[in-house]
């Protein structure tokens, strides 16, 4: 999930498909840290720290921690490493690049663990995950090719962090009962199943109409791109409104995050000027 904004990053900043093969290893590094180091120190750290509330999660029975395969204080050191991993790796990108994985790192540590504990404090808990995969992915991207921000289409991070926000949303219902039952104060528990849906929903028609007025003024989105746009848009709105509901679990985001490839993939042959 963070791979592919990381990618559009490299897209934006490159305008090819397949980036220089004199820049394959640096941004085959950065794809490594922004998949599996960055998310194994993050995810961690979590699971070290979710421990009480994950055993009233039967969606979490299967968890390293809770079968016994891995302890907390493994959990701890498996964060630790992969960390400072990822940081070394960061480093090799480019000096912008390592300080978003520090930040990133960091800000991974103030969600999981006590007294910032960010998961359990509602809207920080949004926030935290939607600018990660939303916002945090193509700066990466654009910053493992360029060195630098500079002329970053920022644009693209709004609909990027919307595109997050409608979809992580409906993630916290699926552990709202267990959320709840551990005193979890996530946006979920606060707000309730009907509100929290709404808000995603609002999240998710607010990320298509910004990429219809995007191609209607030509900015980032190709203007080429407006009439599917016009087409793309209700068919997301629908199944969005179709597959994701109050009652939530993962399978119906996979869906629309699968539907959304659609549109993502035209946006990349059209950026490209592989299709006019």
């Amino acid at each position: 999930m963070s791979v592919l904004p990381y990618y559009v990053g490299v897209l934006l900043a490159t305008h090819r498909l397949v980036p220089a093969p004199a820049d394959w290893p640096r941004l085959a590094l950065g794809a490594l840290v922004m998949g599996p180091l960055l998310w194994l120190s993050v995810l961690a750290i979590n699971d070290a720290h979710d421990l009480p509330g994950d055993l009233l999660n039967p969606r979490k029975s299967k968890s390293p921690l809770l079968d016994g395969r891995v302890s907390v204080r493994a959990a701890n050191w498996i964060a630790a490493i992969a960390g400072i991993a990822s940081l070394t790796a960061g480093l090799a990108v480019g000096p912008v690049f390592a300080l978003g994985v520090l930040l990133a790192v960091v800000l991974g540590y103030a969600y999981s663990v006590p007294p910032i504990r960010l998961k359990t404090r509602a809207g920080f808990d949004v926030a935290v995950n939607s600018l990660a995969l939303g916002a945090f992915g193509p700066l990466a991207g654009w910053a493992a090719v360029t060195k630098d921000l500079h002329g970053f289409p920022w644009l693209m991070a709004l609909q990027g962090t919307l595109v997050a926000i409608g979809l992580y949303l409906p993630t916290t219902l699926a552990d709202l009962e267990a959320d709840r039952a551990a005193g979890y104060s996530t946006i979920a528990v606060r707000l309730g199943a009907s509100t929290t849906y709404r808000l995603g929903f609002a999240a998710w028609i607010a990320a298509a109409a910004l990429s219809v007025v995007l191609a209607a003024a030509d900015l980032v989105i190709p203007r080429s791109m407006l009439v599917l746009e016009i087409v793309m848009v209700p068919v997301l709105i629908a199944a969005y409104r179709r597959y994701i509901g109050p009652g939530q679990t993962f399978k119906g985001v996979i869906t629309v995050s699968f539907l959304f490839l659609c549109p993502c993939a035209a946006f990349a042959l059209t950026y490209v000027g592989f299709l006019t």
